[in-house]
């Protein structure tokens, strides 16, 4: 890693671990990496599972990053289906029991991943999720590891019981919050010392979502698939079937614009909830929008999905930690419409990349949807280009990934040098 390999040819003296308080082990020193790496730091990422979803995409991110730097890099999971991203890059991966809440397993749970971490030589545990964040943390405690935590979402607070819960994640020697959002969520509802707290967005894979990298034969598949008029103006919803993503209201304000040229889509899984799909599906055909709005399920080419829309609408009901599908249409050059909650405000200038409109309102959100289709294409071209430009500067998986490897490098040093962060 970058700034232990500079320190290589500085210091001939063995380092040692620091003696941290309420750490019951003392570990061994590592050595300094070699320029050629020598597989240091080794970093366990624990989360519940690898099912789907931003964390777990992340997670697997920034493992390969780690990997591919010359470090060594281990995720402990319940399992999913994602676990063969991990093994097809060389990243081992070890089931352990890290999705239930249950105490007594959390409990256990702490055993297990000392044993791991003796048995690989961690320097650091990298904790991405409550449950099994406890179970880290007091592995970290007993085995003196360094302990890093991402603060990935708004958790609820509003007890002294969940806030307790919670704060485990803002026990770590270095905090991540993945925006400014839930930076400050966290300085104010936890009191953590600003020195250990650092700002990482989440990134998107730009070499996947970005215009010139989806061919039109993926977009005419989906045309095919989903029976898409190639004269109208296509409005896409991305995320899964779930209330809090605001479905209802895109429907009331495709109503309220009482047009028929329009067609709009509903992409996202709704298998757990089917009940609010056929909610859905009944105001649809109360408001007679039949023709016009479709819930069409998930997807395995959402960059096709973004190349096809004209729109995309991300009207969240409550405030998103980061707003994944809403980088991602930016990156494919699409003006987004976000609502005023959370993190989606970070990313969308209003009136410049696309639009902020207030939660439950669509009276509001029809007038923005109104709004661009009015725009004439090159305007809408230059909206594009600058949510294009936004995601580059700082919202790709590149930036996401050395800063993540910048804070493990931070932790190693120290470590070396016996010294706090």
């Amino acid at each position: 890693m970058r700034h232990a390999r500079q320190l290589s040819s500085d210091s001939n003296q063995k380092p040692k671990r620091p003696q941290a308080k309420m750490r019951r082990r003392r570990r061994r020193a590592p050595e300094i990496p070699d320029p050629s790496g020598s597989g240091r730091p080794v970093v366990l990422q624990v989360l519940p599972s690898l099912a789907s979803g931003g964390v777990e995409r992340g997670t697997i991110e920034v493992a390969k990053a780690l990997r591919a730097a010359g470090g060594t890099a281990i995720v402990a999971s319940a399992g999913g289906p994602m676990v063969k991203q991990l093994r097809r890059a060389g990243v081992k991966h070890v089931t352990l029991p890290l999705k239930s809440k249950n105490p007594i397993t959390i409990w256990q749970n702490i055993q297990r991943l000392v044993a791991l971490i003796e048995k690989h030589n961690v320097d650091i545990v990298h904790a991405r999720s409550r449950a099994p964040a406890w179970s880290a943390y007091k592995a970290a405690q007993q085995t003196g590891v360094h302990f890093l935590t991402t603060f990935h979402a708004e958790y609820g607070h509003a007890s002294a019981l969940k806030r307790a819960y919670n704060a485990v994640m803002a026990k770590g020697d270095l905090v991540i919050a993945v925006s400014d959002y839930i930076a400050g969520h966290v300085a104010n509802t936890y009191e953590i010392n600003p020195h250990r707290l650092r700002t990482i967005p989440r990134g998107v894979d730009t070499s996947a979502f970005h215009p010139d990298r989806v061919g039109s034969k993926r977009v005419k598949t989906l045309v095919q698939d989903w029976s898409v008029a190639s004269d109208m103006p296509v409005i896409v919803l991305p995320g899964r079937v779930s209330r809090i993503k605001g479905h209802h209201v895109l429907i009331d304000a495709i109503a309220r614009l009482g047009r028929e040229d329009l067609t709009v889509l509903m992409v996202g899984d709704a298998e757990d909830k089917q009940s609010y799909a056929r909610e859905l599906n009944k105001q649809i055909e109360r408001l007679g929008l039949s023709w016009t709005i479709r819930l069409v399920g998930a997807t395995n080419d959402m960059p096709a999905v973004y190349s096809l829309a004209d729109i995309v609408v991300c009207p969240s009901l409550v405030p998103e930690g980061f707003g994944r599908t809403v980088a991602e249409a930016m990156a494919m050059g699409k003006p987004v419409i976000v609502t005023d909650l959370g993190a989606p405000p970070e990313l969308v200038a209003h009136g410049e990349t696309g639009w902020v409109v207030p939660a439950n309102d669509p009276d509001a959100l029809a007038d923005a949807i109104s709004r661009t289709l009015a725009l004439p294409d090159h305007l809408l071209r230059e909206m594009g280009q600058r949510g294009i430009a936004t995601i580059q500067n700082r919202y790709t998986k590149d930036h996401m990934c050395n800063a993540t490897l910048s804070l493990y490098d931070e932790l190693l040093v120290a470590m070396l040098y016996d010294s706090d962060v």
